[in-house]
This record gives C-alpha cells, sequence and structure tokens, in this order.
C-alpha cells in the first residue's frame, strides 16, 4: 500500500518543537551579526577619509632646524588637521606622534638615520597604516599601506649632496616633543636634539619645557668640582609636603648638563614625561616638580619616575637638576594608569638603575656620589608624609652628561664618597653592587 503525504521526521517531536522556538531568535541574531559586519565597515571608511591637499609650507613655518658638522636637520610635529590631510586619518588618536623631518646631507659621507635614537619603540609606517584599516576592505587597505608608505621617512642611506623629508611615528610626548636625531656616518654619529611644540597642546600655559627659572643673580655659578661637592651637599635631603612642614621622598640623584643633552640621554633609555597628581604632592625650593619622567616598560607600564627641580646653582655655566629616583611597589607588574602608588622601600636600587640606564645612554660623562641623604636602614626606616617608608645608604649619585656618543670607557669615576667599596651597608641590607 502506497502512503502519500508529509515525510515523517527523523527527530523527536520535543526536539522539532524546541527547534520551532528557537528559529526566530536565531533568525534575529544572524541578522544582528549582518547588521554589525555592515557597522565595522561603516565605521572603517569613517575612520580613515580620503587625504586631502597638503601643504608643507605650514609646517616649514613651525619647524625647528639645526646644523651640525655639515649636515641639517628640519622637524616638525603634526597637529591631528595636518595628519587628516596627510594620512586621511588623526592617527594621534591611536597612540602614535607622527614627526615630520628633512634631512641635508652637506656631507662627503653617507648618512643613516637610527631610528632608535628618536624613539627604542618606534612604529613602522605599516603598523600605523593596520590601525587605520577598514575592515573587509582588502583593496582599499593596500592602498593604505601604500600612502603611510609613501610618506614615511625612507631609511637608505642619504647620499652626500641629497635632502629628504619624510614621516617618523613615535610614541606621544605632550606640551614639547623632545626629538633626538642621530645621523651614523663612517666617522662617527652626528646627534641632534631639538625642541618642538605639540601644535594642538600649544595653547597650554605650561608647554615649555622647563616653566621655572631663576632671576640670574639668584644663582651661584661654581668653577671647581671640590666647590660643587660642597655646594651639592648642601642641598635638601628630600621634599617637604606643600606646607614644608613633613619630610617627602629621598632627593637621591643630581643632573649636571645642558637640558638637551640630559633629555636625549633619558629618552635613549625610553624615559618620557609622564607627570601625575602624585607626582605635584612633593615639594623642593617651594615647589612641586619642574619636569616628570617615567621609564617605559612592559605593556606600557612605567617601572621608574624621575622628578627634577632645577636647582639655584650651576656648574661652569651649565644647569643642575635635583633630582627624585624612585620606583613603585609592584614595579613592572603594576597596571598602567593604576591609582595610589606606592614608593617601593628600596630606593638606592632606583638610584642604580638610573645610573646604569645613564652609562648606557652615551651621554654619561662623569659620575660621582656624595652624601646628603642621610642613611636608613632596613630595621629602621624612614617614613614619608604620605605614609611610604624606605631604606637607604645614604648616598646621591651626582651625574654629569655631555652631548653624545660617549663609550662606557669614556666615563671618568669622581672620587668622591666611595660607593663601590661601601664598608657597611645598612643594617639588614644585603648589597647586590
Amino acid at each position: 500500500m502506497k502512503v502519500t503525504g508529509r515525510r515523517s521526521s527523523p527527530f523527536p517531536s520535543w526536539l522539532r518543537a524546541g527547534l520551532a522556538i528557537l528559529r526566530g531568535p536565531l533568525r534575529l541574531f544572524g541578522n544582528a551579526l549582518y547588521a554589525a559586519s555592515l557597522l565595522l565597515v561603516v565605521a572603517g571608511c569613517a575612520t580613515r577619509q580620503a587625504p586631502g591637499t597638503f601643504n608643507e609650507a605650514d609646517l616649514r613655518a613651525r619647524a625647528v632646524t639645526a646644523s651640525s658638522q655639515g649636515a641639517s636637520v628640519t622637524a616638525a610635529v603634526l597637529s591631528a588637521e595636518d595628519n587628516r590631510r596627510m594620512f586621511g586619518a588623526d592617527v594621534n588618536k591611536t597612540g602614535v606622534q607622527s614627526v615630520w623631518i628633512e634631512l641635508q646631507n652637506r656631507t662627503p659621507d653617507p648618512l643613516w638615520l637610527l631610528r632608535p635614537g628618536s624613539d627604542p619603540d618606534y612604529f613602522s609606517p605599516l603598523e600605523v597604516a593596520w590601525s587605520v584599516h577598514t575592515p573587509l576592505a582588502r583593496k582599499a587597505n593596500a592602498r593604505i599601506d601604500d600612502h603611510f608608505n609613501r610618506l614615511a621617512f625612507k631609511n637608505p642611506p642619504i647620499l652626500p649632496g641629497e635632502t629628504r623629508a619624510g614621516v617618523l611615528f613615535i610614541n606621544p610626548e605632550r606640551l614639547t616633543r623632545l626629538l633626538n636625531i642621530d645621523l651614523l656616518q663612517s666617522k662617527g654619529l652626528i646627534p641632534f636634539s631639538l625642541f618642538l611644540s605639540v601644535p594642538d597642546d600649544a595653547a597650554d600655559p605650561h608647554s615649555g619645557v622647563i616653566s621655572f627659572s631663576y632671576p640670574e643673580a639668584g644663582i651661584t655659578d661654581y668653577k671647581d668640582l671640590a666647590a660643587l661637592r660642597a655646594a651639592l651637599e648642601r642641598l635638601p635631603c628630600c621634599a617637604s609636603d606643600a606646607r614644608g612642614t613633613a619630610r617627602g621622598d629621598a632627593l637621591n640623584a643630581i643632573f649636571v648638563g645642558e637640558l638637551p643633552d640630559i633629555a636625549a640621554a633619558l629618552v635613549r633609555r625610553s624615559y618620557r614625561r609622564d607627570a601625575q597628581t602624585v607626582d605635584a604632592l612633593q615639594h623642593v625650593f617651594g615647589r612641586g616638580p619642574d619636569v616628570v619622567l617615567r621609564k617605559q616598560a612592559q605593556a606600557g607600564a612605567p617601572s621608574t619616575w624621575l622628578r627634577l627641580w632645577l636647582a639655584p646653582i650651576r656648574f661652569q655655566g651649565r644647569p643642575i637638576f635635583l633630582v627624585q629616583a624612585g620606583r613603585p611597589v609592584g614595579g613592572r607588574f603594576v597596571p598602567r594608569g593604576a591609582k595610589g602608588l606606592v614608593l617601593h622601600e628600596d630606593v638606592d636600587e632606583a638610584r642604580n638603575l638610573l645610573v646604569q640606564d645613564m652609562m648606557y645612554s652615551g651621554g654619561l660623562a662623569k659620575l660621582g656620589f656624595i652624601t646628603g641623604v642621610t642613611p636608613a636602614s632596613m630595621t629602621q626606616p624612614r617614613t614619608t608624609f604620605g605614609g611610604a617608608r624606605y631604606y637607604t645608604d645614604g648616598l646621591r649619585a651626582t651625574l654629569f652628561l655631555a652631548t653624545r656618543p660617549l663609550s662606557l670607557a669614556d666615563v671618568e669615576l669622581l672620587d668622591w664618597a666611595p660607593y663601590l667599596e661601601v664598608p657597611d651597608p645598612p643594617a639588614g641590607k644585603v648589597s647586590h653592587r
């Protein structure tokens, strides 16, 4: 007998009923997924528009130029509008700062730009191009890559008589950009340090590199090392609170040298300007820090901070900065942007790491240690007004910075307070020097 009608389903009735119930939500989910993909495409297209007409004249009007040994550098930081006109997107929003440079080679030798001198963590043009890619648009993304590659600074050797311009992509700095340019030639290195205004921050009243200065009559200039050492040992041992009634963190280092040389050495070791609210609580000479830098470590987390105060003394005409070197409890494992950072107890470790960084920076000319911070042992640590506790051998590192490049063999160790042969470290502390 022939049976006609609907074929029987291999699935039980309860499963068929469940699928019928889910069919509606599944259809809605599929539609939502499709709509989301369309939104991604639209969002990608909105992120990057076609580049507009770009005129280098505006850049040149605010650019800074320097010349040395037959080479010339002209540089300017791109504004958000510059980025949109040049690249079709404001790449600053991706955490990158684009800097236009022009190099002229009037030497008899080829020159190579050493990018890590500008930023050890610099970005390649294709990295930045990827950040503004349009989802699901392969051909459009290839055009974006080509456009970024064409505008980026090319790094084959710059031949004698040649002029080359292009864009470097580096980590951002606010207010004022210190740009190191290291040009390698057959007989050595031609270094430049330029301070560039950041256009979108130019209206900030504190946009200068150092906003504080002393009247010339209030500055004492020391001519010999013995007199300088005595003056440095008389400087405050510690910061204070805003009222000047309670002790803050130890002032455990000193920089001696021109600001471009100091800044260049710090940038080469990944220190960047990064002032936070907690820094302003520390006062020296009646004010908060003039400059704050942090060394960027894994995942961008700051591992060391440096707070600098311009001192009312000089050495042979060169400025002197009193420095507070410290590390947070947790070091590089502290999440980026974490609040309530606490000073790590071993402040000598932060000081020693700074010394070693400056040795490897290629800018350290002389190093000496002086007294000036009262020793404190692990069993009897000192407590700051913020509640942090620290111990120290009481020595203050004095670092003389010069125009790089210098090698480790060039560093002169001053015969001041003994450091490498400290006879008795603070009780309970093991020396690892």
